[in-house]
């Protein structure tokens, strides 16, 4: 069976085609270029795939340090454990 026959085949039972990944690895390259001011060249699969996670640790270490920031903020201000638990439910 040919390969081609074969991705249709694998596109009708609900498996997602070359080109939808092509389509999804664009969109996702532009979202990080986006957020990061990057050039708009064309990268390679693998190093989307490593900016993404790499973006994503990034995002994550500015959550903690915001979360550690709130929590200096909020043993500062005085404020109850009930009540920094209801601020910190709002960010969440």
């Amino acid at each position: 069976m040919s390969s081609r026959r074969s991705r249709s085949r694998q596109s009708s039972s609900g498996r997602i085609t070359d080109r939808q990944i092509d389509d999804l690895m664009s969109k996702l390259q532009s979202l990080l270029h986006d957020a990061r001011l990057g050039s708009h060249d064309r990268a390679s699969a693998a190093k989307v795939l490593q900016d993404t996670c790499s973006y994503i640790r990034s995002l994550h270490r500015e959550v903690d340090d915001l979360s550690e920031r709130l929590s200096e903020l909020l043993d500062a201000a005085g404020v109850s454990s009930a009540q920094a638990a209801i601020i910190r439910s709002l960010f969440m």
